[in-house]
Order: structure tokens, then sequence, then C-alpha cells
């Protein structure tokens, strides 16, 4: 089944769900099987089925749907998703690949914050001062050109991509392929749609979630009325 939404992120970042394999029925079928039994359509009693599996954290049959995803992020971005292992990813390797635009993350007026507290406990306040945060803007700009140039100038040298590479900071964007079963989309929402996780990541963990309630939202639902916690 395929659920090509596409939808654009941060300043150059987009996340797109290309295919899903399996929906919500296919949830119910795989928990049905033990007693050797099979459901045709969505009943209500299917879905009870599915509302008792994630409120009792039975998640077996939720790994059973499967997502493919396209996704172009800020590599300080991708880092952050790359811990959520119980998916499989396919990163753009810039050992072979020479982009024709390199884009980099600068983020939007409202994102330019402080940061205060402890490891584990941090608060984080938009700047209230505008030079301040123009100031970051062009330290920013700035370092991006620099690294640049100097990337393009060790490839025009003829240094080999993986060392010349190396210059580039990680607020460059990347693309990569991420598939995840249902069971690990959910516990990634949890984490990263939600109050505490980083900005940007969340932004992006947004619009996962949006295509998740439209491709399993009988699933959807019952997480979310369950507390959107991790199974």
């Amino acid at each position: 089944m395929n659920h090509v939404m596409s939808e654009p992120v941060l300043d150059h970042g987009i996340i797109e769900l290309q295919s899903v394999m399996g929906s919500d029925l296919d949830a119910v079928n795989a928990a049905k099987v033990s007693f050797a039994s099979y459901e045709s359509e969505m009943s209500e009693n299917a879905k009870g089925l599915i509302n008792y599996l994630i409120k009792n954290r039975h998640a077996t049959p939720f790994e059973h749907i499967v997502f493919k995803f396209y996704v172009k992020a800020p590599i300080f971005v991708a880092r952050e998703w790359f811990r959520h292992r119980w998916s499989s990813f396919n990163e753009m390797s810039m050992r072979y690949h020479t982009p024709k635009k390199l884009d980099f993350y600068v983020p939007e007026r409202d994102a330019i914050r402080t940061q205060t507290g402890k490891p584990g406990a941090y608060t984080f306040e938009t700047i209230s001062n505008d030079d301040i945060a123009q100031e970051t803007v062009d330290l920013l700009d700035q370092i991006y050109k620099i690294a640049e140039e100097n990337y393009q100038e060790m490839l025009r040298l003829g240094i080999a991509k993986e060392i010349a590479r190396c210059v580039l900071p990680v607020g460059m964007y990347t693309e990569f392929i991420w598939t995840v079963n249902a069971r690990s989309l959910m516990n990634f929402l949890s984490l990263r749609n939600e109050e505490h996780a980083q900005y940007e990541i969340a932004e992006y963990a947004k619009l996962a979630e949006y295509m998740f309630s439209k491709a399993t939202p009988v699933i959807y639902a019952s997480w979310v009325e369950n507390g959107r916690n991790s199974i």
C-alpha cells in the first residue's frame, strides 16, 4: 500500500512517507493468529483488540506494519534520529557523492534560543535581543560560507571527497531513508514529539506523527487515547 505524503520542514528540509506495508487490520491479524483466527474487515471488536494491545503493551503485532520515509535534515538532527536503533537507515554518502548544492540550516528568529539548567533538566527560551539573534544568523552564514569554500577548494585540488567533507559542519543537510515498524515509530514519536525534545527534530516528528495518523488511523487513535507511550 502506497501512502506518498511529503512536507517541507525547517528551511531546507523534507520528510516524505514513501510507502506503508500493512494497515490497522494487519496488527489485528498478527494478534489473532495466536488463536488461528482471522479478520477480513475492521470491526468494532477489531478496534477493541487494538486498544487492548496498546493499553497492555502487547507490542509485537505492531511490528508487522512497516513505514518507509525519505528525510532531508541537518546532520545534527540525523545523529539524534539514528539513535533509534530499532529502525533501518541508509544515508547519502559524501565519500562518493558531491551535491550540486549544499544546504545549511539557519534557524528562524523564534528558534534562536538560550539554554539554562543542568544536563537532563535544561530549559530553553527564545532570545529576546534582536541584535544577538541577528549576530547568531550572521555567524552561521559566515562559517557556512567558509566551510563550503574550503570544501570546494579541496575538491578542486584533487583531495578525496572523504577527506574534503571533514570541513563541513553539522548544520549541513543530509538525506536518508528511514524504514521503521509501527511499534518503533510510536516509540520514536513518544520521545521526539514531546515538550523536552530538541525543537528541530520535533518539527520532523510532528509531521511523521501526522503521516502515521493518516496511514493507520485506528492504531494512532488508540495510541493517543492511551497516553502516547512507548510500547
